[in-house]
């Protein structure tokens, strides 16, 4: 059974799930809504308790000004009032993409909040050698929303990305078909208010390794040609641990739900 919720937030309002009976997990994305968590939610509430949420801008969690940017600290300060609103002192989390970014600005700022966390690929593209082509090509995409549209924006992100223009197994990607209203919206929220702070997002190393929370890096086994195959390793190098491989890429929780959700479950009881 699954209980939708709506939570008052700073500059808006946030849509959240709740499933499963056990442990407190929190699984995030960014852009990533809940709706796309759904599967893998499933698969875990057997033995969690599950919550999922659509971040603020992204499908049911609305922004009383649209035009705001989401950062990776906002959204954190998002994630701890969700923990509040739920009465919980701490919770495991699961982020992947941006969420996983998200789930190391929480961290950060809310120390004691994250029992464990695991970061599944997060696109930290600071921590890469070649940062300056990176912000670039990250500019370039923006610029080519505005100029050109979302199709042309998606289809340069997932080359630049390392991903297959074509595949539906990314945690972000071009809506299949004819979009929606909301895809469109979505996507204006992506580009133009989400991509540029994410990917700029420099974690806090100091304050990642000083307090209580275990960080895990996951990286996807398919993953070796995506960018963040090179950010997740960076990542974990900096932490002074060895990433954790996940079945599938980047989204390997669309496609195998279960063995991914088995996957995580040995993690968090590691």
């Amino acid at each position: 059974m699954t209980t939708i919720h709506t939570l008052d937030i700073s500059g808006g309002r946030l849509h959240y799930e709740v499933r499963g009976a056990g442990p407190l997990l929190l699984v995030m994305g960014a852009p990533m809504s809940a709706a796309a968590f759904a599967p893998l939610a499933d698969a875990l509430a057997g033995d969690h308790t599950v919550v999922t949420h659509d971040p603020r801008g992204v499908a049911g969690s609305t922004l009383d000004d649209p035009e705001q940017d989401s950062t990776p600290e906002l959204r954190a300060d998002d994630v701890a009032a969700l923990l509040d609103a739920l009465g919980a002192e701490s919770a495991d989390v699961f982020g992947s993409s941006g969420g996983a970014v998200t789930g190391l600005a929480l961290v950060a700022r809310h120390p004691g909040r994250v029992r464990t966390l695991v970061a599944h690929e997060p696109p930290l593209l600071e921590l890469l050698p070649d940062v300056v082509e990176r912000r670039a090509a990250v500019d370039d995409i923006i610029e080519t929303f505005h100029r050109e549209g979302h199709e042309a924006a998606w289809k340069k992100f997932m080359i630049s990305s390392g991903l297959d223009v074509g595949s539906d197994d990314v945690p972000a990607g071009p809506p299949q078909g004819e979009p929606s209203e909301q895809d469109l919206a979505d996507n204006t929220h992506f580009f133009g208010h989400e991509l540029r702070g994410t990917t700029r997002h420099v974690p806090d190393i100091a304050a990642l390794t000083a307090g209580p929370t275990r960080i895990v890096v996951g990286l996807g086994v398919g993953s070796g040609g995506l960018v963040t195959y090179q950010t997740s390793t960076a990542l974990a190098g900096l932490l002074g641990t060895q990433p954790v491989e996940f079945p599938g890429d980047h989204g390997g929780f669309l496609g195998q739900p279960q063995e991914f959700a088995e996957a995580l479950r040995k993690v968090l009881a590691g």
